[in-house]
C-alpha cells in the first residue's frame, strides 16, 4: 500500500501512538490504514456418498482440486457467500447444514469459514473459475491432487462427521509450515 485512500497522499510505515506495531499512516491526513486478514467462505457439498470437487482454472494452484470457496464479498453473510461460491464455481445449488470448521491461516492472511452443505440437485457444471467439476465418492477423493492444506483438513473433518447431527464446529489455528 503506497497511497491514502482518503486523500491520495503517500503512506509511511510507522507506529501510531499507543499501538504495538507499525502501520501504514497517511502523511497528509494522518489516517491509519489497517491490513487485516481476508475472510474465505466455502462448503463441503455432498450428494449421498459423494462430495463435490472443482478443478481450479485460476492461480494459485490452477489444475488442482478444491471445494467451492472464495473471498466473502461486502454486504453478504458468510452463508450467502458460501452459496454464491458454490454457484460461481460449480453451478451448484446448496442448502447449508452448518459451520464445520474455522481455520486461521496467517501465512495466507486468511480466516476460513467452511460449511457442511447438501446439494439440492446433482447436476453441476464448471463455472468460470473451474476447469471441471465432479461428484466424487469419498473413497475416490484425489488426496494427492488437492489444492490447499485446508481442503485436506476440511474434507477429512467432513468425512469423520458423516452421519453426525448438527454442524459440529471445530476451530483450528495451524502452526506455520504444518499441513
Amino acid at each position: 500500500m503506497r497511497f491514502c485512500t482518503s486523500c491520495a497522499a503517500p503512506l509511511e510505515l510507522t507506529r501510531p501512538a499507543g499501538d504495538d506495531r507499525d502501520r501504514h499512516v497517511c502523511t497528509g491526513c494522518g489516517m491509519v490504514h489497517y491490513r487485516n486478514p481476508k475472510v474465505v467462505v466455502g462448503a463441503v457439498c455432498s450428494w449421498k456418498d459423494h462430495v463435490l470437487l472443482c478443478r481450479r482454472a485460476i492461480e494459485p494452484r490452477a489444475g488442482y482440486w478444491t471445494i467451492p470457496a472464495g473471498y466473502l464479498e461486502l454486504g453478504e453473510s458468510a452463508e450467502e457467500g458460501a452459496r454464491r461460491e458454490a454457484w460461481e464455481e460449480a453451478r451448484a445449488t446448496i442448502e447449508i447444514d452448518g459451520l464445520i470448521a474455522v481455520y486461521s491461516v496467517p501465512r495466507a492472511e486468511q480466516v476460513q469459514l467452511l460449511y457442511r452443505a447438501r446439494l439440492l440437485d446433482p447436476k453441476v457444471e464448471p463455472g468460470p473459475e473451474s476447469l471441471e467439476v465432479r461428484l466424487v465418492h469419498w473413497d475416490d477423493v484425489p488426496w494427492g491432487e488437492l489444492a490447499f492444506p485446508t481442503v485436506h483438513w476440511v474434507l477429512r473433518r467432513s468425512r469423520a462427521l458423516q452421519g453426525e447431527p448438527g454442524p459440529l464446529v471445530t476451530v483450528f489455528n495451524p502452526v506455520e509450515g504444518e499441513g
